[in-house]
């Protein structure tokens, strides 16, 4: 159910139209150099075939639940051997989803607290178990993940903006070297930062910041709101007493 930019670019044809819609969507976004897409090691991984796709169905649907369970599970254990620019990025079939970035939001949340609940492995012990805790970070099968969630909605933070519902699942291990504590995160972190203004035409939402700050949770990169407000309690939250230690 993973698929590589290569794969995918020989065997177009067997996707369905809104797979290849999907798809072509993404490409063009990650090839466009008139505007480039913020995300430098986004871009690097699609470039480089780093990346692994998957598809799924409506993002409210249990099957879309299940779909996106298994291809955790399969993307855990090959992500180490895709590359340093690892990341899952899966397509979601929502075309007929019509609603606000708040509607949005509600879906993300929902699907997230779905997923978490079908994971039989432990809590990783290094990872905070509260998404108010700043080592918080979504894990699942014992791999924790940066989420990042782009939709149709968001309008203003166009870095946000995806004529699909999109979920990426980044690595945690892939931030080793790209964190305040290196003069190359802190070099790229300008770099996307800057690129960040010029793509958006608008100023960083204030939540975003580094892994690991006492003033940083992560729950709030996830799903960024198309303005500069942000969720007061992480929809997660109820959740984590449940966490498997």
């Amino acid at each position: 159910m993973l698929y590589t930019k290569s794969w995918i670019d020989q065997h177009m044809e067997e996707l369905t139209p809104w797979q290849q819609s999907a798809y072509l969507h993404f490409s063009e976004l990650m090839c466009d150099e008139e505007h480039p897409y913020p995300c430098v090691p986004g871009k690097q991984g699609f470039q480089t075939d780093t990346l692994r796709f998957g598809f799924a169905e409506d993002p409210r649907k249990g099957e879309a639940t299940d779909k996106l369970v298994s291809l955790l599970k399969q993307y855990g254990g090959i992500s180490r051997a895709t590359g340093k620019y690892a990341s899952l990025v899966v397509f979601f079939q929502s075309k007929e989803i019509e609603g606000s970035v708040e509607y949005y939001q509600q879906i993300f949340w929902d699907l997230l607290n779905r997923v978490h609940r079908l994971d039989a492995t432990p809590w990783p012990d290094d990872i905070g178990k509260d998404p108010h805790d700043h080592t918080w970070e979504f894990c699942f099968d014992g791999e924790p993940y940066f989420s990042f969630c782009a939709t149709p909605a968001h309008l203003v933070r166009k870095s946000r903006h995806f004529p699909y519902f999109l979920l990426a699942f980044q690595p945690r291990w892939v931030f080793d070297e790209i964190n305040s504590s290196t003069a190359f995160g802190q070099k790229l972190k300008k770099v996307i930062r800057k690129r960040l203004v010029e793509f958006d035409g608008v100023d960083p939402h204030p939540s975003l910041k580094w892994y690991g700050q006492e003033d940083n949770y992560e729950w709030k990169q996830y799903y960024l709101s198309d303005d500069d407000s942000s969720m007061s309690k992480c929809p997660f939250s109820h959740m984590h007493k449940k966490i498997k230690s």
